[in-house]
C-alpha cells in the first residue's frame, strides 16, 4: 500500500498545479488531481508556493481548511467510485450527484460520510466500516 508523507502529499499536489498551468503532461493521477484543483479555486495560491506549502499548518483551532486533505479525499473518492470500492459506492455517489445535480456537491457530501467512518474506526479502534460509509451517502442520496 502506497503511504506518502505529508511532504510527498503536498508537493505532488505542488507539482500537478504546476505542470498544469505550464502546459506540461499529467500523469493519469496528476490529471485527476488537476480536474479537482480546478475546482477549488480558493487553494490556487496555496499550491503555487511549494515552501510555504510545506512550512503551513492547518490546525482545526485556526478554522482553516488543509486543502491536501481537502483534495486527496477528492483523489480518494475518485478512486473508490472508480474500482467501486468498497462495492457499492459507485451506485451509492451516482445516485447523490443526481440527486444534487453536481458531481462537486456530490463528493463534498461522501466527505462527509468518510469522515465520520474513519473518526468512528480510530475512536473504536477497529477497522473501517465499509458498509456504515455506503449507508451514510445512499441515506444523503435519498433523503
Amino acid at each position: 500500500m502506497f503511504a506518502p508523507s505529508q511532504h510527498e502529499v503536498r508537493q505532488f499536489f505542488c507539482e500537478a498545479y504546476r505542470k498544469h498551468r505550464s502546459g506540461e503532461p499529467l500523469t493519469p493521477l496528476e490529471a485527476i488531481a488537476s480536474d479537482w484543483i480546478a475546482e477549488h479555486p480558493e487553494y490556487h495560491a496555496e499550491l503555487s508556493d511549494v515552501a510555504a506549502a510545506q512550512a503551513a499548518s492547518y490546525q482545526v483551532e485556526e478554522g482553516r481548511t488543509n486543502p491536501f486533505l481537502h483534495l486527496s479525499m477528492h483523489l480518494s473518492i475518485s478512486e473508490q467510485v472508480g474500482i467501486d470500492q468498497p462495492r457499492g459506492i459507485k451506485q451509492a455517489y451516482e445516485l447523490l450527484a443526481h440527486r444534487l445535480g453536481s458531481a462537486h456537491e456530490a463528493h463534498h457530501q461522501v466527505m462527509e460520510c468518510l469522515g465520520e467512518m474513519i473518526w468512528a474506526s480510530q475512536r473504536s479502534g477497529l477497522p473501517p466500516d465499509g458498509e456504515a460509509y455506503i449507508d451514510c451517502v445512499r441515506r444523503r442520496a435519498t433523503r
